[in-house]
């Protein structure tokens, strides 16, 4: 079996990154000679995926002309949000007809490229193995913005928690499926919600990623990251 859905998380305001997204939604920023909506759908077409959810809000008509000057072999859906529904409503809302299948779910915001390729298909093998949803972290030395305070820690068996001080960042990839919204009754939620449950019960795998983490946060992190040469 391998995984074949994804969803890419679309749908923020991106104020950080004002004044560029007054007129673009950040997933069409470009770094290098690629968007990161690009960047994000290639690479989850090179490992395999043959379905994309994407959901939208902010400057939603952009996202779709996007797509329709494109020539994608696969299937792209997008679901636009009336009402932002945060990261965890987002995906229940969007992931309606996945049903019971696992599916990845990438933000856009890291800049995604080949190298994650191996980590990914990694990602995919280690859930099919353990059946348990898994991300993607990274220690905290090899991020390129510093400012990142860190979201978990490893424990025993690649399970994950969250303590006073951590060291890994989550860097935006993961592999779940729809049951770990069971016992949310709310609409609008963030992930950490249905994280922190399942740490508690130790459902939560982490693999950890070997890329320096590139992750578009803010508008002055922009203006170093386009000095850099990307190569696509």
């Amino acid at each position: 079996m391998t995984i074949k859905k994804a969803m890419l998380l679309a749908a923020g305001f991106g104020k950080r990154m004002l004044p560029l997204t007054a007129k673009t939604p950040k997933p069409l920023i470009k770094i290098g000679s690629k968007t990161l909506l690009a960047r994000s759908i290639e690479l989850l077409i090179k490992i395999g995926i043959d379905e994309i959810i994407i959901n939208t809000h902010h400057l939603s008509k952009e996202i779709d002309s996007f797509l329709g000057n494109k020539n994608y072999q696969i299937s792209i859906s997008v679901i636009r949000e009336q009402v932002l529904l945060d990261t965890g409503g987002g995906i229940l809302n969007a992931t309606k007809n996945f049903k019971n299948e696992p599916f990845f779910v990438l933000n856009p915001d890291t800049i995604w490229n080949n190298d994650y390729y191996d980590e990914l298909k990694n990602l995919e093998n280690s859930y099919l193995k353990n059946n348990k949803p898994i991300l993607l972290l990274v220690n905290k030395i090899n991020s390129y913005d510093k400012s990142f305070k860190g979201d978990f820690n490893f424990t025993d068996n690649n399970c994950i928690v969250r303590e006073a001080s951590n060291q890994y960042i989550f860097t935006g990839a993961q592999i779940i499926n729809r049951s770990i919204f069971e016992t949310i009754n709310e609409k609008v939620f963030s992930m950490n919600l249905p994280w922190d449950n399942m740490i508690k019960e130790k459902k939560l795998l982490g693999q950890e990623s070997n890329q320096t983490f590139f992750h578009l946060n803010n508008f002055k992190v922009y203006e170093k990251l386009i000095k850099l040469k990307f190569t696509d």
